[in-house]
């Protein structure tokens, strides 16, 4: 059984370009609002969120440069880039597809 802070394999890319589409942060700052956003529901781990933020950047969806936090500390602050708004167009499409599918068959009602 899934536990609710499990997300559907993909999403964590999505919930991070959207995130960033609002504002550029930091990793922390942006595990932080995922968390506080969702109520709590989502809370992603430092062993994920690096290695897909790291992935992002690979692909060209998100820059990085190294800033100076509200905390006066060295942070690598991530930002979006076209790329990454058109990467985040397609997967918002995707999901919004795929979760009404979902949503269709949780309401099937017996006959």
């Amino acid at each position: 059984m899934s536990k609710p802070t499990d997300l559907v394999q993909g999403t964590l890319d999505m919930l991070i370009l959207k995130i960033l589409a609002l504002e550029p942060m930091s990793g922390w700052a942006l595990s932080r609002r995922m968390k506080q956003v969702s109520n709590d529901v989502l809370q992603v781990s430092d062993g994920s969120l690096y290695p897909a933020l790291h992935k992002l950047e690979q692909e060209g969806w998100i820059t990085a440069e190294w800033k100076q936090s509200e905390y006066k500390r060295r942070a690598k602050y991530y930002f979006l880039t076209k790329l990454g708004q058109r990467q985040l167009e397609k997967e918002a499409t995707n999901w919004n597809r795929l979760s009404a599918a979902i949503s269709n068959v949780i309401r099937l009602e017996e006959a």
